[in-house]
Parts: C-alpha cells; sequence; structure tokens
C-alpha cells in the first residue's frame, strides 16, 4: 500500500470508528462503541499504518490497570452494601425536598471526586429510585441529579473518571496536584448543579409541603466486607496523596480486595466492566494510527490558528468534540494538539474539566448520563432527550463558566 493510499486509508478507518463513538453503534449490526473501537484498532494495523508492536506500545497499561483496580475497588464497595447504606442515611436525614435534592448531590458527586462516577451512577440510580418513591416524591430531578453530579464531582480528581485517567497518563500530574486544581471547580459546580434543578423544577422544590414521612429502616450491609474495602479505599487515597503512582495504588489496593474467604471471585469479576477496558485499548490504538499517519506540519499550523492556548478557545473545542465524540474519544484526539503547546499540563487540566463539564450537556454527552438513564427506565422511570436537556444545558454553561473563572 502506498503512503497516500495507508493516509486515505487511516483517515477513513478513524472517521468511522468516531462516527459510532458518537451514534452509539452502527444501524443494521450488533457493533457498539467497543467492538467499533476493537475494529478500528485492528484495522489501522491491517492498512499499514501502524506495526504490530507500535500498536501494542501505543495501549496505555497504566491507564488500563487504573481503571482496573478502581472498578475491583468499588465492586467490592457495590457487594458489600456500602452505596446503599450511605444513600439510604442521606435520605434519612431530610425533612424537605430540597434536602433530600442535597443529599443526593452530595452522595453522587462526593463519591465520584474518588471513585470512578460510571460505577457510582451503576450504584446509586436504583436506590435514589426507591429512595423517592418511598418519600412519594417525583423521582426525575433527583436522577438529573446523580448524573449530573457525578459528572461535576468527578473532574475535582484523577480517579474520578476515565477521561480524567487518561489526561493524568498524558501530563504527568498527580493525583493531589490535580485534585489541588480542579477540586475547587467541582465543589462550586456541584453547588450551582443544586441550584439550577431547584430552581428549574419549582414544582418539586419551591412549593410548600408536607414534610416527607420517614423512610425506611437501613438496609443490611456486608459488614466485615464493607470495612474492609472502606479501610482499603481510605489506603489508596492516602497512597494517592502520597506520591504513589495513581496506577500502583489502584491496583494494589484491588488486588487485595481479592484475598477473602466470604465472596466468591465470581461476583467481583462480574462487576468489572471489560467492554470500557476493551474500547480504551482500541481507542489507544486507533488515534496512535492517526498520528502516525496523519500528523504533518500542516495539521499542526491548521490547529494552531484555533488558538488552543487561550483557554476560552480550547474550552470551547473540548466542549464541542466531548458533544460529538463523547469525552474519552475526544481527550484522545486532543493529545497531539495539547502536546505542542507551550504550557501542556495547564491546558490538559482544562481539558480534563471541560470534557468533564460538557458531559452534562446532553443525555448522551456522557456514559454517566447513560448508566442512569437506562436503570431508571428498568426501575419504571423515563429520561428523555429534551427532558435532560431542559437542566443539562444551563447546568453546563454555568459549571463551565466558573471552570473558566477558577482556572
Amino acid at each position: 500500500m502506498t503512503q497516500d493510499a495507508t493516509r486515505i486509508a487511516a483517515l477513513l478507518v478513524f472517521l468511522a470508528t468516531y462516527a459510532v463513538m458518537a451514534v452509539g453503534r452502527v444501524p443494521g449490526l450488533r457493533l457498539d462503541r467497543t467492538g467499533a473501537a476493537v475494529l478500528g484498532g485492528a484495522l489501522m494495523v491491517g492498512c499499514g499504518a501502524l506495526t504490530e508492536h507500535q500498536a501494542f506500545a501505543a495501549i496505555d497499561l497504566g491507564t488500563l490497570a487504573l481503571l482496573l483496580g478502581m472498578m475491583l475497588l468499588v465492586a467490592n464497595l457495590r457487594l458489600a452494601g456500602f452505596f446503599r447504606l450511605v444513600t439510604v442515611m442521606a435520605g434519612a436525614r431530610a425533612r424537605h425536598p430540597a434536602a433530600l435534592l442535597a443529599a443526593v448531590v452530595l452522595v453522587s458527586g462526593g463519591l465520584s471526586a474518588v471513585l470512578v462516577n460510571d460505577t457510582v451512577c451503576l450504584a446509586v440510580t436504583p436506590l435514589v429510585v426507591a429512595l423517592a418513591r418511598h418519600l412519594r416524591r417525583d423521582p426525575l430531578p433527583y436522577l438529573l441529579a446523580v448524573a449530573m453530579a457525578a459528572n461535576i464531582g468527578s473532574a475535582a480528581t484523577i480517579t474520578g473518571n476515565p477521561q480524567n485517567m487518561i489526561v493524568g497518563g498524558f501530563s504527568g500530574l498527580g493525583w493531589g496536584e490535580f485534585a489541588l486544581a480542579l477540586a475547587p471547580v467541582a465543589a462550586l459546580g456541584l453547588a450551582a448543579c443544586f441550584l439550577l434543578i431547584l430552581l428549574l423544577h419549582p414544582g418539586e422544590f419551591l412549593v410548600a409541603r408536607l414534610p416527607p414521612p420517614a423512610p425506611a429502616r437501613l438496609p443490611r450491609i456486608h459488614r466485615p466486607l464493607a470495612l474492609k474495602s472502606a479501610l482499603v479505599a481510605l489506603g489508596v487515597v492516602i497512597a494517592f496523596l502520597a506520591g504513589v503512582p495513581v496506577a500502583l495504588a489502584s491496583l494494589l489496593g484491588g488486588a487485595l480486595l481479592l484475598l477473602t474467604r466470604r465472596v466468591k471471585p465470581e461476583r467481583v469479576w462480574r462487576e468489572v466492566d471489560w467492554p470500557l477496558l476493551a474500547m480504551f485499548a482500541g481507542l489507544f490504538v486507533v488515534v496512535d494510527g492517526l498520528e502516525q499517519v496523519m500528523l504533518t506540519p500542516e495539521v499542526l499550523a491548521a490547529a494552531a490558528r484555533l488558538h488552543l492556548e487561550d483557554p476560552l478557545s480550547l474550552t470551547v473545542v473540548t466542549t464541542i468534540l466531548s458533544s460529538l465524540v463523547s469525552n474519552v474519544p475526544a481527550v484522545l484526539v486532543l493529545k497531539p494538539f495539547i502536546e505542542a503547546l507551550a504550557d501542556p499540563q495547564r491546558a490538559w487540566l482544562l481539558v480534563a474539566m471541560a470534557s468533564t463539564l460538557a458531559g452534562n450537556l446532553t443525555l448522551v454527552g456522557s456514559v454517566a448520563n447513560l448508566i442512569v438513564a437506562q436503570r431508571a427506565a428498568a426501575e419504571g422511570v423515563e429520561i428523555g432527550f429534551w427532558r435532560y436537556a431542559r437542566t443539562g444545558i444551563p447546568v453546563t454553561l454555568a459549571t463551565l463558566a466558573i471552570g473558566l473563572w477558577l482556572r
């Protein structure tokens, strides 16, 4: 294959892969995002854009190890009943719908700041539906709070979401350094999320109502496993702050939790999102293949005209790209252009902030949103695209403005 033919083939593979990333699957086929990423990676090797050795080298094993370790940690917390306990305890203290909303925002956003937001949404969504119905409330505003607060809270740390893990690997920023920069953005963003949901749903929150009835008794939990998992989670966070490489600390913590006599290992492994890990591996190869054949001086010059060194321009470009193809693919495709900037670490922080907060723009803007929608639908609650956007658009604009102001 000639160089020009290889370049055209690589570009077509990249565009086709990212088109599936945007729409979710191929019409008429059962090819989802994970399948498209794996197929795209294989085709990059097949068309000559990468050698087999280059393809394996393109996969960031540190990011995959970090994500796997966090999934194992969250799996044990979920199996122990930790999320049920935290959610019900938070709801038990609420004596007004606004207080219940605040509790949901704090639980979803707070947990997502340390654990992976997708897994937090997976665990918390059915609990919030059950709690809202028990208290005779409309579940929709509280479910919006679960998704949006999870996205916002996850912006605070490298381990909050998958795209931050990628940014952490590319930027070389430590967990503490990253959190010091973006935790204030997440904190103010959660406050803005609470206020906007409150104001945009006056029938639920701003009308005088009787205090809700007392919630049900606290759920049963697996106390030994909950205590062990909580201690390991605390140890992992301390290791992060102490400067231990995040992938090593996360994987070590997850592996330690496999040493048990009480939980069957297959129950833990079922909680791991293997398709997400495979999608990451495929996307690493797809993007690296495009870089190898398409990253010419002319392309870099065209990117320079976007003035990505300007915080506003970089935020706008990241937000638009994240809304089109989702945040993880957006971060990967921005990598070569960020590395060419004068201050790449500052730029990576802006990319992490904007790609995460942009996830709240639409229902399909992040995997966390889709998880909430799917889990809610299973409980009989529909979250429509426009019902979500009515709240998601102002929340996104407000939080992005906060992020730009603080950065």
